[in-house]
C-alpha cells in the first residue's frame, strides 16, 4: 500500500488490508488533523481492501467529522463500490459522483 498526498488530497494505491492498516490509519489521522474542509481520498489505483482496510477508511471519516471536515471518496473502484453498496455505507460517505445501487452488477 502507499499513500501519496497533503492534507487536502490524497491518492490510495495497492492493498488496504490488515497488514498496512496501521500505516494507512496513521497518514489518514495526520492528514485530517493537519488541515480544513473536505480531505480526499483518490482510490483509483487501489487493488483491493479487507474488512480492516475498510475499518480504517470508518475511522477516518468519524475523525474528519469530529474535526468539521468531510471525508470524500473519489475513483471508487467498481469492485469496491459493491461493497459499499452491500454494506449500505455508500449512504454515509461521501462519494465523489455518488454511487447508484441499481446502475452496479449485482454480485
Amino acid at each position: 500500500m502507499h499513500i501519496k498526498g497533503d492534507h487536502a488530497e490524497l491518492v490510495v494505491g495497492g492493498r488496504l488490508d490488515v497488514r498496512s492498516a496501521a500505516d494507512a490509519r496513521t497518514a489518514l489521522h495526520t492528514a485530517v488533523d493537519a488541515g480544513g474542509g473536505d480531505l480526499v481520498l483518490d482510490l483509483t489505483a487501489l487493488d483491493s481492501w479487507d474488512a480492516t482496510g475498510l475499518g480504517v477508511i470508518m475511522g477516518a471519516h468519524r475523525r474528519a467529522g469530529r474535526v468539521g471536515r468531510r471525508l470524500v471518496l473519489r475513483g471508487v473502484p467498481p469492485q469496491m463500490q459493491r461493497l459499499l453498496v452491500a454494506t449500505r455505507l455508500h449512504r454515509i460517505l461521501a462519494i465523489e459522483g455518488g454511487l447508484e445501487a441499481e446502475s452496479l452488477p449485482r454480485v
